[in-house]
């Protein structure tokens, strides 16, 4: 199956160089993978995954290990980001 990954702010850093301007990647992944299996060839920190979605649906920490991504998802992760 096919999703595509988009990672913002400082996470960009950690696509591959031709992907880092704009922030995606196309994934062909296995049918079944969760959040967690999709993301981790790209040695995210764990703490710097904090906003997670999936087709602008906010998931939860305790969800995205076992939330299965399907064909045509587009998986959004932001890091924390503070302001004033």
């Amino acid at each position: 199956m096919q999703i595509t990954l988009k990672l913002y702010a400082s996470l960009g850093d950690y696509l591959p160089a031709d992907r880092r301007r704009g922030n995606e990647l196309p994934l062909e992944l296995p049918t079944g993978t969760a959040v967690t299996d999709a993301i981790a060839p790209y040695g995210l920190p764990p703490k710097l995954v904090h906003l997670v979605l999936i087709n602008g649906a906010f998931v939860p920490p305790a969800e995205r290990a076992t939330r299965v991504l399907v064909e045509g998802d587009v998986l959004a992760i932001w890091p924390p980001i503070a302001g004033g």
